[in-house]
């Protein structure tokens, strides 16, 4: 179960900016774009040194020189956005896969951090809970920073 939680909680934070040290100190930043969970070695998209005019358009580093990795942006409350969705539709009839970073309302309708994607009137009622969803994590993160 943890081993389980830690691979959707690295899943999550898939196409989203990080920063890595190294065992040697260095430190890195990149889109994370994919990772090996056997190894944790991980692949960067415009991946920057810290310290130098480096810029590497994609960098693979081995899990074996990893000594962290931490998020440079909030991550996207899915879970919460599933239990929002859940409170209109019902708990039976929203599936979360949080490792694929989806919600899957009656069984048609797709909601992903990006948006819904579907069309009628069931899809129309999730895109309204998603842009008031997206409103209010807005303004949560404006008080935040205040």
């Amino acid at each position: 179960m943890a081993e389980r939680k830690f691979m959707a909680e690295l899943s999550s934070l898939l196409d989203s900016m990080v920063s890595v040290r190294t065992v040697d100190g260095r430190t890195i930043t990149g889109r994370l774009m994919g990772f090996r969970p056997e190894s944790m070695s991980i692949c960067l998209w415009d991946a920057r040194v810290e310290g130098t005019d480096t810029r590497i358009p994609k960098l693979f580093l081995n899990g074996s020189i990893i000594a962290e990795i931490w998020s440079m942006e909030k991550p996207f409350d899915l879970r919460g956005l599933a239990d929002r969705i859940a409170g209109v539709f019902g708990y039976e009839h929203v599936k979360l896969a949080e490792e694929q970073g989806v919600i899957i309302v009656l069984g048609r309708v797709k909601v992903t951090k990006d948006g819904v994607v579907g069309t009628g009137p069931v899809a129309e009622k999730v895109r309204k809970i998603y842009e008031s969803f997206i409103k209010d994590m807005e303004r949560a993160g404006e008080r935040a920073e205040r």
